[in-house]
């Protein structure tokens, strides 16, 4: 019997999960095709760390290790959801409600003195940031749009703001004293093992050791210099004061979870720097980070004595009120750019702002001009291209545009740029060396306290594998095929040499492959798009990441309606199911409204992959069946209009669930496996005779508070309750369980 593992995440994608899972292991059943549940939430992960301290009952399996052994192998199907990409604010708003709830876990320490206190931040840290991606990614990602999407996306455009050459939206990035312009890069002849140390007036300080690296590995390392990042930051203050422009940051605080909320409490810092002047000690004694953001330190605030507290937050307001105008994540609320490192991520916030005329919103709602904020260099350029490639042609046409697919090295935890244990902020001044067994020193840097080091690892399996993948993909799509890799960059020069030497295992003969920087790639891509004229951009994993959201909320509105394969290496498949990026909005209407516009479009797409990887390699022929007829179903109920709305009182993701079960059963109602029709006929005829009832119950369960039990760890009768509201859709699907 062939399994797939569904993954339990986190938000709107976890609610998402009590209505739809219940068809899906219904309809799988049908074709002695098992689905399971492995719990790769916040919340899994973090009660994970601590079985020690919990009662029997309270215990839960390492799910996230179990499934990332089950990656590498033949049988491996598994179905994953975006999950939390944990800043410091969620980890410690998650362990509150866990507490809450009565699990004996420890607080989080901020600042570790015992070893007892600094082994519980070591677990903590383990699950912070981009924690579940590279446990599962043991293959390469092949991530585009589904001619369905598509064809929908052409038909109904998503709205696109207009440009003006009036525009005065740009990008600012360092471009020198930045990760971009201190890199260097090594290929390991041989396997060895590295030392990371810092040298200075005493003895050597080892940073990391027992680092084991394989022959034909690349090795990366850089620096940023934290006084050329804070001289920067307070010049972009002043240059969005005076040019009148909002102010915003772009980072990855989830990804690079080490660096970028360091970055992000410089940028407040920079911000606010009469705040810190005047009130930094005592904010730093009271445990308030600017790392955590703005939002944490006003929360903070509310905890000490009016006469601490009441001048600090005077100070704020005061900064806030005197600065440049502020981009807000929030403007109802307050909340802006600065309040959670988590809140404005690059890879959905940049395509977000150039999708709407290349503004951002301020304190009164409006939209307004941007200077957006990218300290590191390396790929800023890409989103200054396409800003620019707008102001000068405007804005895209989705009825028209090409679309621009991407192969990503990812495999293996490769390029985990500042989200691992090999970045580190540097306790005093010195060089950092990385030392091979030989004591032969490889690489080094002369760093100052306080400034950003980090290295990485990428090994040589998965480049071959990543350039397979990209020949591969060429020649089905008939497109060029771009790698996006600077000659001129240290790490990129080493990877050039490998894609060249194994495009050469591969007959490439009439494919059209090419070598560009980023930002010639970019507008190489942007000219084919005006052109109607389809690419596929083979990146990087960080790239990987910005392109796939990217190009995809341009040309579908959103990154989730992207079908995104993982082949893994070992044979075995990983189907993704898209972004989860606006998840906590969504959540937190269902709790004011009982109304989850969740669309899960990418379960979707990402199951009938998962079928079809049944269906070959479990040679299941009604798995193949339920696979593409799973595909028609999906195709109608874009047609048909039966995606979620955002508003109250009209079809949500329950609503959309019950038309996707009610349009695959027609269709396998009609397949040719005998059996399958059998079996679907009366399922479809009662969904057909009963959407009437079934409607008119779902839409009533809207309008009111919900009650789910908790945001990260929700109580699981309360949601089963307010995601399956429909007792006559419940009962057919029910039934049909029970009946295969």
């Amino acid at each position: 019997m062939a399994t797939i593992s569904w993954t339990r995440t986190d938000e709107a994608p976890l609610l998402a999960t009590y209505s739809f899972k219940p068809v899906v292991e219904a309809f799988a059943a049908t074709a002695d095709i098992g689905v399971e549940t492995r719990d790769i939430s916040l919340a899994g992960r973090i009660l994970a760390l601590f079985p020690e301290r919990l009662a029997d009952d309270q215990k839960v399996e390492d799910a996230l290790s179990n499934l990332g052994e089950l990656a590498t192998t033949p049988e491996a199907n598994i179905i994953k959801l975006p999950n939390i990409s944990a800043s410091v604010p969620q980890l410690k708003e998650a362990i509150t409600e866990l507490q809450g709830q009565g699990y004996d876990i420890p607080d989080y320490p901020e600042d570790p003195q015992s070893d007892e206190e600094k082994a519980v931040r070591a677990k903590y840290d383990s699950v912070k940031g981009s924690a579940v991606n590279p446990v599962l990614r043991e293959g390469n990602s092949d991530r585009r749009a589904p001619q369905a999407v598509k064809n929908f996306a052409r038909k109904h455009p998503h709205s696109m703001g207009e440009w003006s050459k009036d525009s005065r939206t740009r990008v600012a990035t360092m471009g020198e004293d930045d990760f971009a312009s201190h890199e260097k890069s090594v290929t390991l002849e041989a396997d060895d093992t590295l030392t990371i140390r810092l040298t200075g007036a005493g003895e050597p300080t080892v940073l990391k050791e027992g680092i084991k690296v394989l022959a034909g590995e690349v090795v990366d390392a850089t620096f940023l210099d934290v006084k050329a990042l804070n001289k920067f930051l307070a010049e972009q203050v002043e240059a969005a004061k005076s040019e009148d422009l909002l102010f915003s940051v772009h980072l990855k605080a989830t990804m690079m979870k080490v660096s970028d909320p360091i970055i992000f409490g410089h940028a407040v810092r920079a911000f606010l720097p009469q705040v810190f002047a005047e009130h930094g000690a005592a904010l730093e004694s009271a445990g308030l980070s600017p790392n955590d953001g703005l939002g944490a330190i006003l929360s903070g605030l509310e905890k000490l004595p009016a006469e601490q507290a009441d001048p600090i937050r005077e100070a704020i307001e005061k900064g806030l009120d005197e600065g440049p105008d502020l981009a807000m994540v929030n403007s109802h609320k307050g909340i802006t750019n600065l309040h959670v490192p988590s809140d404005v991520i690059i890879d959905a916030s940049m395509p977000a702002m150039i999708r709407t005329s290349g503004q951002m919103w301020n304190k009164d709602d409006q939209q307004q001009d941007t200077l957006a904020v990218i300290p590191d260099s390396s790929y800023a350029g890409v989103y200054q291209t396409v800003i620019e490639d707008c102001q000068e042609h405007g804005a895209y046409d989705p009825t028209t545009m090409g679309s621009v697919a991407n192969v990503g090295l990812m495999a293996k935890k490769a390029e985990e740029y500042g989200s691992h244990d090999k970045t580190f902020e540097i306790p005093a001044d010195g060089t950092v060396e990385v030392v091979n067994s030989a004591g032969e020193v490889l690489m080094s840097h002369k760093v100052s306290a306080g400034d950003i080091w980090r290295a990485c690892q990428t090994k040589d399996e998965p480049i071959r594998d990543w350039v397979k993948l990209a020949v591969t993909r060429a020649r089905a799509a008939g497109t060029p095929a771009v790698f996006w890799l600077d000659a001129n960059r240290a790490h990129d020069a080493q990877l050039i040499a490998k894609v060249e030497k194994y495009l050469k295992e591969h007959d490439t003969e009439g494919l059209d492959i090419r070598i560009m920087s980023p930002e010639e790639a970019t507008q190489f891509s942007l000219d084919r798009i005006r052109a109607g004229e389809d690419t596929i951009s083979v990146t990087g994993n960080v790239l990987r990441d910005y392109n796939t959201d990217l190009f995809p909320i341009l040309e579908l509105g959103t990154s989730a309606k992207m079908l995104s394969v993982v082949p893994l290496m070992n044979g075995g498949g990983l189907f993704e199911t898209g972004a989860g990026g606006s998840a906590p909005k969504h959540v937190d209407q269902v709790v004011e409204e009982n109304h989850l516009r969740w669309d899960s479009l990418g379960e979707f797409l990402a199951l009938a992959e998962s079928l079809d990887h049944v269906a070959s390699h479990e040679d299941n022929p009604k798995a193949q069946a339920l696979a593409d007829a799973l595909g028609r179903a999906t195709e109608t109920l874009l047609n048909e209009g039966r995606s979620p709305s955002r508003k109250v009182g009209e079809i949500d993701n329950r609503g959309s669930h019950f038309y996707l079960a009610l349009y695959w059963a027609r269709e396998l109602a009609q397949s040719e496996d005998t059996e399958l029709a059998g079996v679907f006929g009366p399922v479809a005829q009662e969904l057909s005779d009963k959407e009437e009832t079934i409607t008119g119950e779902l839409l009533a369960a809207q309008g009111s508070p919900a009650d789910l039990g908790g945001y990260y760890h929700p109580d699981e009768e309360k949601v089963t309750s307010v995601m399956r509201p429909s007792q006559t859709f419940n009962a057919i699907i029910d039934g049909l369980r029970k009946m295969a």
